[in-house]
């Protein structure tokens, strides 16, 4: 049934596979332990405030650098604990079970499984998928992006992931798998071209009017 690198089939389900890597709260919880680290870089001014107000102060350099350890540490654990929670809620796959006929799905995020669900609960799949392709002469590659939203249960779940594949073979794959379910399943693609960059034209005027007043 699952004809899509996305769409894998197991003996139990088929999954809908939007992120790889394991789930669950201790996961999670290290997962976010290394991009907090960039917290107390982003709040580095601020700190570095504290301490030189504490160095006019006349506060010694031993007091100054355990008080500048702590704050960063507490920005730490905060940046963790913020980036845990944010993250516990994204969508990491979609199982349906059984495999061949799905009566039942659920949602598998980072902090672990939600509750399985009728899949008569999911009315519809929408499926955008977003080409921004290079200018003439442009170096960069295309930008290829998926836009996934679920309408389920009176509730939208979205979410956008780098992407690819080929979106109507996907398509078509989650509407074998969905459609005797009576799930509808809509494919829209969007193309576009990147923006070429604009000469600064401030700075070309600018030397124009330069040259010929040094003319005159």
């Amino acid at each position: 049934m699952a004809t899509d690198p996305l769409l894998r089939q197991g003996p139990d389900s088929t999954d809908l596979v939007l992120r790889a890597g394991p789930d669950g709260p201790a996961w999670n919880a290290l997962t976010s332990a290394g991009p907090a680290l960039f917290t107390p870089l982003a709040l580095g001014v601020p700190t570095l405030l504290v301490a030189f107000w504490m160095a006019l102060a006349g506060a010694r350099a031993s007091t100054v650098f355990v008080v500048v350890g702590v704050i960063a540490g507490l920005e730490y654990l905060i940046g963790w604990l913020a980036l845990a929670f944010s993250r516990a809620r994204d969508i990491l796959r979609v199982e349906f079970a059984p495999a061949g006929v799905p009566a039942s799905l659920r949602l598998v995020r980072a902090a672990g499984p939600d509750d399985w669900l009728p899949v008569k609960t999911l009315r519809e799949v929408r499926l955008t998928h977003k080409v921004v392709e290079p200018y003439q002469g442009d170096s960069k590659p295309a930008v290829s992006t998926l836009a996934l939203e679920l309408g389920l249960r009176g509730v939208r779940e979205r979410l956008a992931l780098p992407f690819g594949g080929d979106s109507e073979r996907l398509a078509d794959a989650l509407e074998a798998l969905l459609g005797p379910a009576g799930v509808l399943v809509e494919l829209r693609t969007e193309r576009s071209t990147r923006d070429r960059p604009q000469p600064n034209s401030g700075w070309t005027s600018g030397g124009s009017a330069s040259a010929g007043s040094g003319g005159g």
